[in-house]
């Protein structure tokens, strides 16, 4: 008998939690599967052509990771907004009691506004992204430094703003978290763990099965966005011992970081592909925080929830409702990573 912690798998199947929702991916496409106001659930399907698929590069070693970072950020963020727009009563009653100038708005730009809507929420999303995870650990650490008279050496540097990075993060994602939408979103992520779990195990996806199964999964995003964290730290430090005056630089210093940024997401999404297919010590280490962090990003679903999960993961599979044993299958390549809101 085959050693466990070489348990391998079929097919890959990943998903995202949405407004009383879940999308899966999996061998018969994208699927999302939402819980409408009078209670049923609605599953259809997300049509979306890979950019590995449309050239080739996309596809290779390294690259593929930027690619499909990106990818899912924009199909994810489509996804979310459409479950709201579906599920949401309030939004709804919004658009019914819209004023003459929005009315005309939408009837002559239409999507053409939305994208520019979306298109400004990205910009600003990244201007905060780059406020609190780039700029404001170097600030703090200057701060910090000048007023102790330069005491910490610079090579300390790219250590100490990754702790303030660390810091930041799970205190954004605590307070969220306390969010009333976002707590219910979480149970969503919770369910979509527990159904990929029981698919996983070889189970029927049922209520019954799904709801034993832990919430916590190593190839989550969160886990993927903990993996590039520590990835920055590792090669910002390297840097910094190898070129300390890069360190002395605010502006210089921040611009190499970002410059950085393509390679850390290719490192951590080979690195996650890599964890879905071995379960050594480093994979342990590695994904040992963000699997804490799932404490805070996942909660348990109830089983109105559970059913959901199952529904989506059921239309991704396309009716193949367990895998062969799990000691004779492959091992799944690992989908893009999930979107943290």
């Amino acid at each position: 008998m085959k050693n466990k912690k070489n348990r391998k798998y079929p097919v890959s199947v990943g998903g995202q939690a949405l407004m009383e929702g879940i999308l899966m991916r999996g061998p018969a496409g994208s699927y999302v599967s939402l819980r409408l106001p009078d209670g049923s659930i609605e599953t259809y399907e997300k049509k979306i052509k890979p950019l590995k698929e449309r050239f080739k590069p996309f596809g290779w070693p390294m690259i593929r990771g930027i690619a499909g970072f990106i990818e899912s950020l924009v199909f994810g963020y489509r996804c979310l907004m459409e479950s709201a727009e579906k599920t949401m009563p309030d939004i709804k009653d919004h658009q019914e009691n819209e004023s003459k100038i929005d009315r005309w708005l939408t009837d002559h730009f239409g999507e053409k506004m939305l994208s520019a809507i979306g298109l400004i929420s990205g910009i600003l999303g990244f201007a905060l992204a780059f406020a609190l995870f780039y700029w404001l650990p170097s600030f703090l650490f200057d701060t910090v430094n000048n007023a102790a008279g330069g005491v910490i050496d610079g090579k300390w540097r790219a250590l100490a703003e990754g702790g303030v990075r660390v810091v930041i993060f799970v205190a954004y994602m605590f307070l969220v978290s306390k969010m009333k939408d976002v707590k219910r979103l979480f149970m969503y992520h919770g369910a979509e763990h527990k159904a990929i779990f029981c698919f996983e195990n070889g189970e029927e996806l049922t209520v019954e099965h799904i709801r034993k199964h832990k919430r916590f999964h190593p190839r989550c995003g969160t886990s993927f966005i903990f993996v590039m964290i520590i990835i920055s730290i590792l090669l910002s430090s390297i840097l910094a011992l190898l070129f300390p005056a890069l360190t002395g630089i605010r502006p210089l210093w921040i611009f190499v970081k970002l410059c950085l940024a393509p390679l850390i997401i290719g490192l951590g999404y080979e690195f996650i592909r890599y964890a879905g297919r071995h379960n050594n010590i480093l994979v342990k280490i590695f994904a040992a925080p963000g699997l804490w962090m799932q404490r805070i990003t996942t909660a348990e679903p109830s089983d109105d929830i559970i059913e959901v999960a199952a529904e989506a993961l059921k239309a991704a599979l396309n009716g193949l409702k367990q895998p062969p044993p799990a000691a004779e299958t492959e091992a799944p390549e690992t989908v893009p990573p999930e979107n943290i809101p």
